[in-house]
């Protein structure tokens, strides 16, 4: 079997759209998406409709706590927060009611077994969805952070950066982000995982989209901040 997860797609529905062809190009059984669906993009309602179309298991992310009910004091820097508030409001008079309740309903967790592999998935780590785990911490801060449950997979999101590590022999991958890589590369991250039996393989796949039409997209929008925004978008970092 072949899956997929995806994530942290923030409202960049064009590149959502360029990774669902290139995993249908790839004859995937299955995609898994891990948080992050339309907050600090131009297309939020296009990008939540597609994730909805794919009728598959969702989890949330901070950024779609934070369209349900704003950015609270200390989430974030306070030299920023005005304006991601602005941005959240933005995204938030952009979905209708039924939008919000989806988004409210998503569980925080994938505990998934698929041909004798476990697999836990989560946006940030098991117990936060907001706590950052990078790819050089250490082997003993990533196992209490992010190993408290059994699995021979652990899969996260959040970070923007995505890799694949071993620790004690179980695998521990960060998918990367769909619509906002923050890694210096302008493609799109998601990753794939191989299971024959007991046995699996894992990979990064980047997705080339078509950043110009994203940047028109802000461009010709209301969007607050939007000259921040496409300059992330073209350079790939934060």
């Amino acid at each position: 079997m072949k899956i997929a997860f995806i994530s942290d797609i923030h409202g960049n529905a064009v590149a959502l759209e360029a990774v669902l062809n290139d995993i249908k190009k790839r004859d995937l059984d299955k995609v898994f998406v891990l948080g992050d669906i339309c907050y600090r993009g131009p297309e939020p309602k296009r990008s939540l409709d597609l994730v909805r179309s794919l009728n598959t298991k969702v989890i949330k992310g901070n950024a779609d706590e934070w369209v349900i009910r704003g950015i609270m004091d200390g989430e974030v820097p306070e030299s920023v927060s005005k304006m991601m508030s602005k941005e959240r409001d933005w995204i938030f008079s952009h979905l209708d009611d039924t939008d919000i309740t989806y988004l409210q309903e998503l569980p925080s967790e994938l505990n998934l077994k698929i041909e004798n592999v476990k697999i836990h998935a989560y946006h940030a780590t098991p117990n936060s969805l907001f706590e950052v785990v990078l790819p050089n911490e250490s082997d003993e801060n990533v196992k209490g952070k992010m190993m408290t449950e059994d699995a021979d997979l652990y899969v996260y999101a959040h970070i923007h950066k995505p890799f694949i590590r071993y620790i004690d022999g179980k695998c521990i991958i960060n998918i990367g982000s769909v619509g906002l890589p923050f890694d210096g590369l302008t493609m799109a991250s998601y990753a794939l995982i191989e299971i024959e039996s007991s046995f699996y393989q894992a990979s990064i796949v980047r997705v080339k989209y078509d950043l110009d039409k994203v940047i028109e997209q802000f461009s010709v929008s209301d969007y607050p901040n939007k000259e921040k925004m496409i300059k992330v978008i073209l350079e790939a970092k934060i």
